[in-house]
């Protein structure tokens, strides 16, 4: 990266993987351990046992930026994938990580990559650099939403549909003196998107 004459250097170096609106993409590969594929399959077993575990829920939620993540083991056992996707800065997801139960995981998936520092280490962040291979395309289906604006739609949804049900609602869908309203095209799209 060229930095423009008098223009401010980024406190972070430029980070690799590709962007999509709010959306960001990591892909990491690396070389397993020699005779570390049976503890590292065993391992992510564990983690996958334990994905509903409140722990780990609760530690997805303090982090709030992870839309999804992957662990692929290929190439006869030889090599390890990791693969996500986040919203926000690239610093900001590898730090979170470290901060909370997900980073005990990291610790101990990666522990069978060769060469890994380990999550707290000051090289952590080069280590996953060197390993990062860009998406050639990276498409979200919602790339304008963070992982806690789909979180909130969620439960508006959840309690709107909860007022769709009760008797109070469809006696105010009765009442004559709400028929303005109801008429309105922003409330029977409302209604329309609901019945969806």
């Amino acid at each position: 990266m060229t930095a423009t004459a008098g223009a401010a250097q980024s406190a972070q170096p430029e980070r690799p993987g590709r962007k999509d609106g709010v959306c960001g993409e990591f892909t990491v590969f690396t070389k397993i351990k020699p005779g570390h594929a049976d503890a590292l399959r065993e391992d992510l077993a564990k983690i996958a046992d334990t994905a509903d575990n409140e722990g780990n829920r609760a530690a997805l939620r303090q982090i709030g930026t992870l839309h999804d993540a992957r662990h692929v083991i290929f190439d006869n056992d030889t090599r390890f994938m990791f693969a996500s996707v986040f919203d926000g800065s690239w610093d900001t997801y590898i730090d979170d990580f470290g901060k909370t139960a997900v980073g005990a995981n990291f610790e101990r998936i990666f522990a069978h990559s060769e060469g890994f520092p380990g999550v707290s280490d000051p090289g952590a962040k080069d280590w996953f650099v060197a390993h990062q291979e860009p998406a050639g395309v990276f498409v979200s289906s919602y790339p304008d939403l963070t992982v806690q604006q789909i979180w909130k739609d969620q439960h508006v949804n959840e309690a709107f549909q909860a007022v769709l049900d009760t008797p109070e609602f469809r006696a105010a869908l009765e009442n004559p003196a709400n028929a303005e309203l109801l008429a309105t095209p922003a409330f029977q799209k409302l209604l329309e998107e609901a019945a969806a």
